[in-house]
């Protein structure tokens, strides 16, 4: 049997938690196994759930069989938590952005892909390993890719946002909620958790509009805060994500350089780049529903690439 095993994706991390009724359904998620290896690290004490049960086939029952046992050989990632623990912190890139001290694996056969979430701590379940059709499991993926479509009423688009995105929604009384938003299809979306959070894009636009909320992208690619100067002042101000207008820091400047110095070094310390700086700027100024709050429209100096010399509150 051949076996291939790698890092997961940060796309693919999603699906090594449990999908919504009609994730698992296009993506043929056939249940997932948990485990833990015991106090003393070297057990493997594991339970089944089923999530499609009708998909689990014999022929799945006996991979699935094989590759945790491959997995539990010398050396392998499921032998024991020492093991464990060597596998993912020698492989950095397989490190969750999460709190939690997780790691992602994909085991891919030629029929069925295995997504690990794994963390060698004790006292965790040491082991979620979700079982899908891999082909399923990579079309769905592969549509996925073209990003959750938000629209108004009139079907005018106003934004995308990536699989897994988050939206802020504002209602008239000023009550701000944040939504995790995954892609079903082109017309269909989540929003949130629960079990009535399935919208066509059309539906949700006109509860929005009804209800006088209003929702803009939250982009996972800006920070939650940053540095820049006031263009007509050079005054150094203060960027939030997601709000409009910037707040005054009291920071004095003597020139124009001096501001842009201090700009660079506190962003620096934030790890906020120049091209999400200008991000930020045209988010602030525009919405950040526009094209100028992607930070992807930007050089490593904040200069607009691809030809972006549109007024950066242009919409899509």
């Amino acid at each position: 049997m051949d076996v291939n095993f790698r890092p997961t994706t940060r796309t693919e991390d999603m699906y090594t938690y449990t999908p919504s009724t009609q994730i698992a359904g296009q993506t043929g998620c056939i249940g997932y196994l948990r485990a833990d290896m015991d106090t003393d690290g070297n057990g493997f004490f594991s339970s089944w759930n089923d999530i499609r049960k009708h998909y689990k086939t014999d022929e799945f029952k006996e991979e699935f069989d094989k590759v945790i046992n491959k997995m539990r050989e010398d050396g392998g990632l499921l032998q024991n938590r020492r093991s464990m623990a060597k596998v993912c912190y020698s492989t950095p890139e397989s490190k969750m952005g999460t709190v939690q001290n997780y790691y992602g694996f994909r085991v891919d056969t030629e029929k069925f892909s295995y997504l690990m979430r794994v963390t060698p701590d004790k006292g965790e379940y040491n082991l979620y390993c979700y079982c899908y059709r891999r082909d399923w499991l990579d079309d769905h993926m592969k549509q996925a890719e073209r990003g959750i479509r938000f629209i108004d009423s009139s079907y005018n688009e106003l934004f995308r946002i990536p699989d897994g995105g988050k939206i802020r929604v504002t209602s008239p009384d000023g009550i701000e909620r944040v939504f995790q938003c995954r892609y079903i299809d082109d017309y269909h979306l989540e929003i949130g958790g629960g079990t009535d959070n399935l919208f066509h894009i059309c539906e949700f636009a006109e509860r929005m509009e009804d209800k006088g909320n209003t929702y803009v992208p939250l982009r996972d690619d800006l920070p939650s805060q940053c540095y820049s100067t006031l263009g007509s002042t050079d005054e150094i101000i203060v960027i939030n994500k997601g709000d409009m207008g910037y707040y005054p820091t009291g920071i004095h400047a003597t020139s124009k350089e001096h501001a842009r110095s201090i700009v660079n070094k506190y962003n620096a310390k934030l790890g906020v780049t120049r091209a999400q700086e200008e991000a930020m700027r045209a988010g602030s100024m525009f919405g950040f529903h526009v094209p100028g709050a992607d930070p992807r429209n930007y050089d490593g100096d904040g200069r607009p690439i691809n030809n972006h010399k549109r007024d950066r509150g242009d919409a899509r």
